[in-house]
C-alpha cells in the first residue's frame, strides 16, 4: 500500500482502540463528551491538561479512570501549602551498608510515573509548583546535580477549584503556556446527573477496563504528528494566534482595548497538535477549519489575560475567543 493508505490504515485502527477507550472512561466517568475528548487529545498529543471545575464533578475520578484505560503507571500527589519539592521530585538519603559503609541513595518522588495527577495545583507554593516545570518541559528532573529522567510517556494532569482562591498561589503564566490545555469541567446535565445518581448509589459501580499500553499510546502519538496538516488550516491556526497579540498590526481594535498579553509559540504548537487529534479522534486523515474553531478555546484560554479596564466591564476571554475565531473564519471563507 501507499503511504496514504498505510496512514488511513493506522487511524481506523487507532479510531476503533479509542472508541474502546471512549466506552470504558464512560463506565466511571458518566457524560460529559467533550470533557472526556479533551483529555484524550492532551495524551494523545503528549501533553498536559489542567482541569478546572467546581468540587464534585469527578475530575479524579477521570483521571483515576485515565490511568487505568490507558494502561498508564500513575500517581497522585493533594498540593497543600506545606508540600516541598522534595515531597513531588524525591530526595537523597544517607544509609548505612551491612560492612559499615555510608552513601546517599536517591528515593525517587511521585513524579516518576507515566501520568501524575497533580491536585488542587494552585495550593502550594510558587517554590513547590514550579518543581514541575523542568519535568513538564523536559521530561527529567534535576536533583542534587543529576539529571533524573521520567516515565515514558509522561503527562501531567492538574486540577485547580475555580471559585476557592483563599489561601491559594495562581499559576504563573510561564507553567501555564506548559499546559496544553485548559479543560473546563461544567455541572452535569440534568439527564446525566440522573445517570450519575443512578449509577453511583448502588451496590456495585460500572469499573473501567485497559484498552491500551503505553507503548500503544506512544505509536499513537508518533501517528498524530504524521497526520498531513493542509496549507489553509495552517494559516487559520497562525492567523488566530496572532490575531490575539494586541502589539501585531493586523490586531483587532477590540483585542487592543481588552487583552493585556497575547498567546506565544507554543500556542501555535499546541493548536496544530490539537486540530489533529480532534481528527484523530473523529476518524478522519486530516483536520479542517471546523477542528480550529473547536480547539481555539482550550488552546488559548489560558495563554492571554484580559486587562484591567475590559475586567472591570465584565467582559470574557471565552466571549472574545469565539468571536475572533468566528470573525477569521467568516473572513477566510470570504476570500
Amino acid at each position: 500500500m501507499s503511504e496514504p493508505d498505510d496512514l488511513l490504515a493506522e487511524i481506523e485502527a487507532l479510531e476503533d482502540k479509542l472508541t474502546q477507550a471512549r466506552a470504558s472512561i464512560t463506565r466511571r466517568f458518566i457524560g460529559q463528551e467533550r470533557v472526556v475528548d479533551l483529555t484524550l487529545s492532551t495524551l494523545l498529543c503528549g501533553g498536559h491538561g489542567l482541569l478546572i471545575g467546581l468540587p464534585g464533578l469527578g475530575k479524579t475520578r477521570l483521571v483515576e479512570t485515565l490511568s487505568t484505560v490507558m494502561g498508564l503507571s500513575g500517581n497522585r500527589v493533594q498540593f497543600t501549602p506545606d508540600l516541598m519539592p522534595a515531597d513531588i521530585l524525591g530526595s537523597e538519603v544517607l544509609e548505612t551498608a551491612s560492612d559499615g559503609s555510608r552513601g546517599f541513595r536517591f528515593m525517587p518522588g511521585p513524579v516518576f510515573c507515566q501520568l501524575l495527577m497533580a491536585d488542587e495545583i494552585n495550593r502550594a507554593s510558587p517554590r513547590t509548583q514550579s518543581a514541575l516545570l523542568q519535568a513538564m518541559q523536559e521530561r527529567m528532573v534535576t536533583v542534587a546535580g543529576a539529571d533524573r529522567p521520567l516515565g515514558t510517556p509522561f503527562h501531567v494532569l492538574a486540577t485547580q477549584n475555580p471559585i476557592e482562591q483563599e489561601g491559594t498561589y495562581p499559576l504563573p503564566e510561564a507553567q501555564l503556556d506548559r499546559f496544553l490545555f485548559q479543560i473546563d469541567v461544567p455541572y452535569p446535565t440534568r439527564q446525566t446527573e440522573r445517570d450519575i445518581l443512578l449509577a453511583t448509589t448502588g451496590v456495585e459501580e460500572g469499573a473501567a477496563h485497559q484498552v491500551f499500553k503505553a507503548e500503544d499510546l506512544i505509536a499513537a502519538q508518533t501517528l498524530l504528528r504524521r497526520m498531513p496538516v493542509g496549507d489553509a488550516v495552517v494559516e487559520m491556526i497562525l492567523d488566530l494566534v496572532r490575531a490575539f497579540r494586541p502589539q501585531e498590526p493586523d490586531a483587532s481594535e477590540q483585542v487592543r482595548q481588552t487583552v493585556a498579553w497575547g498567546p506565544g509559540p507554543r500556542a501555535a504548537q499546541a493548536l496544530m497538535l490539537a486540530v489533529r487529534a480532534r481528527a484523530l479522534l473523529q476518524g478522519r486523515l486530516a483536520p479542517n477549519a471546523d477542528d480550529v474553531l473547536d480547539m481555539a478555546q482550550p488552546v488559548l484560554s489560558h495563554r492571554m489575560a484580559l486587562n484591567f479596564a475590559a475586567r472591570a466591564r465584565g467582559e470574557s476571554l471565552a466571549d472574545l475567543i469565539a468571536t475572533t475565531a468566528q470573525s477569521l473564519s467568516r473572513s477566510g471563507a470570504a476570500a
